[in-house]
């Protein structure tokens, strides 16, 4: 019985990996690889119901939910306007439950995001945003993963949003020279761009 289980276990977590993967690459391949406004939008929007899917396949673990929040808050950014006001706080719900299940998921990115979403949208009374908030998650990010592209990015994003560019620099080199992450080929090859465009902006 404790065999039987242990294998079970085993082929768990080996399918959760190839789907989780199968949910990034999908990511990376809209986010980076898609042009124009409005098929980027249609894309991202095709993506919602794979992550829901992806919840409700492994309701008990951090990793799904945080795929979804990501989704979530990039097809957010690619509608704008009103509309997109929904998506972020629907964005804001899954990441805050990954962060009950494990803040430690995928190396803090659910710290990384809801920073991310923090930063990014507006504040009270049109939604949520909080810039003091924004930093706590970033940091917490930071402490987790502090040589990820990811988080050294968005933290470098958010203090050239503060107005501290000199900082910013600091967190963006340090994004541009994070280990190469084989699996994911074209999010680290876009995310690099987006790295160099806006040192680019600050120099």
């Amino acid at each position: 019985m404790v065999l039987t289980l242990l294998a079970f276990g085993q082929a768990q977590a080996a399918n959760l990996d190839q789907d989780l993967l199968k949910v990034q690459r999908d990511w990376a391949h809209v986010n980076y690889e898609v042009k124009g406004d409005d098929a980027r939008e249609k894309a991202f929007k095709d993506l919602v119901p794979e992550a829901e899917a992806f919840v409700k396949a492994y309701p008990d673990r951090a990793e799904p939910l945080i795929w979804q929040g990501i989704i979530l808050s990039t097809y957010a950014g690619a509608k704008g306007g009103l509309g997109a006001l929904g998506l972020v706080k629907d964005a804001k719900a899954s990441l805050e439950k990954a962060l009950k299940i494990d803040e430690n998921a995928l190396e803090g990115s659910a710290h990384t995001s809801l920073g991310s979403l923090y930063y990014k949208v507006p504040g009270w009374p049109i939604s949520f945003g909080d810039d003091e908030k924004a930093e706590e998650h970033l940091r917490a990010a930071l402490k987790i993963n502090p040589n990820g592209i990811d988080p050294n990015y968005f933290y470098g994003d958010y203090l050239v949003d503060q107005d501290q560019p000199e900082r910013a620099k600091v967190y963006l080199e340090r994004a541009l020279a994070a280990p190469d992450r084989p699996e994911r080929p074209v999010a680290d090859a876009g995310r690099r761009q987006e790295i160099q465009a806006l040192l680019k902006d600050i120099q």
